[in-house]
């Protein structure tokens, strides 16, 4: 297979297809990865704990670096000119350790070793993602921000079902074979756009600074009026996703004292949906407006949350509850980024996917302790489902507070946005 450039992208519609799902398995590896750290180790940390507090601080911990890297390796990844591109050099010294500290994880002694192996794994996955993420409108016309961020999220929804489902059977068979799937499917994933796509590529490299790249960041964040909309909503979204998937495994075994046959099948149906999402939503952007169809499915992703925190006990007609709720959650999840490429100055990309890097790192930072913190404090009047059912309005609330930002995007997109240049 040839190495596809954005030239060749633009001049031909069947390369330009080929491009689309060459960018996308870099997402398939860091979903695959991602989610099966979330889903998976909350149970063998729970050898080590109980605490589900504790448990939130540990995934928790992704936003961390989420906030200290993306606004430093995004903007770097804009001016750090060589042979082999911008982007792809940080992707590339980022593989080795996302697939390595992966194969570690499950085999950890004790909370703490654990904890440090899982930093390691959150600092490769963050000097990976910006520069990732920055390819997308390097490569791609604006035209088709929809359908490449469709079919992204096609081999997402495709990752998080394999990586949930396929892991909820291999932890019954050893509890180490979902992170050792996960380590060679993330590095082949993850290597192929490295591989596979050409930048234009440069003769100097330049590194201007961390301060430089930090004022830059904070400069385009003042600036940047919709850009500040998009990242606020964007850590609302990440915020609620990383507080269910940490916690969604625990919920299914402790709270509703079910076995991981039913966790399995449950998590199958929300990768159903979000695969249906990812089909159609591409389509339903490009036709009607990116921020249009975010706004009337976040109403039915948050409030379907807020249903949810009603349950006490598993039945199987949940199902019909569960999948239009998933994709409407997949509709907000693909879409997301094809809105911000629309927003963001052609000359930022790097630095603005940072930026959203970082949002989504706050939303990493809180959603996940905030929602272990709201289960202790729930667990003692909340007795049938041991605290976990309070997850659920937990996750719906920044959905449905993030619907006025989205609103404002919505009356703002069709006419487009004049690309302001910095002083």
């Amino acid at each position: 297979m040839t190495q596809l450039t954005a030239d060749a992208a633009a001049s031909s519609q069947t390369v330009r297809r080929s491009l689309f799902w060459v960018l996308g398995f870099g997402a398939f590896g860091l979903a695959f990865s991602i989610t099966t750290t979330a889903a998976y180790l909350p149970p063998l940390l729970h050898r080590f704990t109980e605490s589900g507090a504790l448990i939130g601080l540990v995934l928790g911990a992704e936003g961390v670096f989420a906030l200290m890297l993306s606004p430093v390796i995004g903007p770097w990844s804009d001016t750090f000119h060589t042979p082999m591109g911008r982007r792809r050099p940080f992707m590339l010294a980022a593989l080795g350790p996302l697939g390595f500290c992966l194969l570690l994880m499950p085999f950890m002694p004790n909370l703490w070793t654990s904890t440090l192996i899982v930093l390691a794994f959150f600092f490769a996955y963050y000097v990976y993602e910006p520069p990732y993420r920055g390819l997308y409108p390097d490569l791609l016309p604006p035209s088709t921000y929809g359908r490449a961020q469709g079919i992204q999220h096609v081999l997402r929804g495709i990752a998080l079902g394999a990586a949930l489902v396929g892991g909820g059977f291999l932890l019954k068979v050893w509890h180490a074979a979902p992170f050792v799937l996960a380590a060679f499917v993330t590095t082949a994933a993850c290597a192929v756009p490295i591989l596979l796509v050409r930048e234009d590529g440069g003769h100097g490299r330049v590194f201007e600074g961390v301060g430089a790249y930090f004022k830059r960041s904070w400069q385009i964040l003042r600036e940047e009026a919709e850009v500040r909309r998009f990242l606020l909503a964007n850590a609302a979204w990440e915020g609620t996703f990383a507080a269910a998937r940490t916690f969604v495994v625990l919920y299914v075994l402790d709270g509703l004292h079910e076995s991981k046959t039913i966790s399995s099948e449950l998590l199958g149906a929300v990768a159903a949906g979000y695969v249906i999402a990812a089909l159609v939503a591409g389509r339903l952007g490009d036709r009607f407006g990116i921020a249009r169809v975010i706004f009337f499915a976040s109403f039915i992703y948050g409030g379907g949350f807020l249903v949810a925190g009603t349950a006490t006990t598993w039945h199987t007609w949940y199902f019909a509850l569960i999948v239009p709720v998933a994709v409407a959650g997949g509709m907000v999840m693909t879409l997301a980024w094809g809105l911000l490429f629309k927003l963001m100055p052609q000359e930022h990309r790097g630095a603005i996917s940072g930026l959203a890097t970082t949002t989504k790192g706050l939303g990493l930072l809180l959603g996940a302790p905030v929602a272990g913190v709201a289960i202790d404090l729930a667990r003692p009047y909340l007795h049938s489902t041991d605290g976990y059912q309070i997850l659920w309005p937990v996750c719906g609330i920044p959905i449905l507070a993030a619907i006025p930002l989205v609103y404002h995007m919505m009356r703002i997109e069709p006419t487009g946005k004049p690309e302001p240049t910095l002083g």
